[in-house]
């Protein structure tokens, strides 16, 4: 097992009030395995990934635990947290044309990336791996790519050479938040391949954060499905795909366009009402509100975990789909 996320709960104070983002999360990762974590926006996906890596704001306030080789990150010293972010651990952000500098060429951005985690590497090495990382990714002609700058690359190139940047240290985990974001389904397929290429290459672990469940149902190998800061449904991918648990996931599912519908035909089913306030804090089902199947109990209490031979669980159980 490489995490191990225990009971976390992330609180940030905003113009002096509680806004509550993750609410007792726990799950696992373990070496080689793609974790899909899907939700709606403030859903808590990304502050979740962001506590994986302690890159929390100041304003944040974090309990539970989150152990990397049983080791927790939040009793690391400033050393070993350095070589822990990038090195052992490796993020990919959504909108790659932000994340570059501009006034920085490809080659340079890659070799300070390198630079930061292994200084004894002399120029030569540098541009050898450089030159090895993009044509890992599949950038066509590395060599005069290097001399390139970001805007001289199109959105998907740009994911790419983002991918070779979190790879230059050869991480065994790679957070991948939200990577095809902005990007046409054609070239998203393409990412999500060469991710698939990478993990079986590399036998590195990926968690992949997608607000897309098809997305997500094509590379992972198990699904956890998130809203208002809770998990809601955990479970291997065909599983929660095929059988899904809980009624927000399969209102996702649902709300999924399907091939040979059209708009003037087939209604686009989708899920009524808005995600609740983080700032609210209750104690029933955070999707009751929502729900189509909700019940009194639901509006009591928030519903524990049942499991099913440690494989898939849910927050509810013997609820007709």
């Amino acid at each position: 097992m490489l995490f191990d996320i225990k009971n976390l709960k992330v609180k940030f104070t905003v113009s002096n009030k509680s806004l509550y983002a993750v609410k007792d999360v726990s799950f696992h990762i373990n070496k080689g395995e793609i974790i899909g974590i899907v939700g709606e926006s403030g859903s808590g996906k990304s502050v979740t990934a962001l506590s994986m890596l302690n890159l929390l704001p100041k304003n944040s306030s974090v309990e539970g635990d989150i152990l990397y080789n049983d080791k927790s990150i939040f009793k690391l010293n400033k050393n070993e947290l350095q070589s822990y972010r990038g090195g052992s651990v490796g993020i990919i952000f959504q909108e790659p044309g932000r994340s570059f500098d501009p006034i920085y060429s490809i080659g340079k951005t890659i070799r300070e990336t390198i630079l930061t985690h292994n200084k004894d590497l002399t120029e030569k090495q540098i541009y050898q791996k450089s030159i090895q990382l993009l044509k890992e990714v599949h950038i066509p002609n590395p060599e005069e790519r290097l001399k390139n700058f970001p805007h001289q690359f199109s959105g998907g190139l740009l994911q790419r050479i983002m991918i070779g940047l979190a790879l230059a240290t050869d991480p065994e985990v790679l957070i991948a938040d939200e990577p095809t974001t902005a990007l046409d389904v054609t070239i998203q397929s393409q990412i999500v391949n060469l991710l698939l290429e990478i993990r079986k290459k590399r036998n590195i672990a990926i968690i992949f954060i997608s607000h897309n469940l098809a997305l997500i149902g094509n590379i992972a190998d198990r699904i956890i499905v998130m809203y208002s800061g809770m998990i809601l449904e955990e479970g291997m991918a065909q599983e929660v795909i095929n059988f899904p648990h809980h009624p927000y996931t399969k209102g996702l599912i649902d709300s999924l366009p399907k091939f040979g519908e059209h708009y003037s035909k087939d209604k686009l089913r989708t899920i009524c009402g808005n995600i609740p306030s983080p700032f609210d804090i209750t104690n029933q089902c955070p999707f009751a509100p929502r729900c189509e199947l909700v019940k009194d109990e639901c509006k009591k209490e928030i519903p524990k975990f049942t499991k099913e031979k440690n494989i898939h669980r849910c927050v509810i159980k013997g609820v007709k789909l």
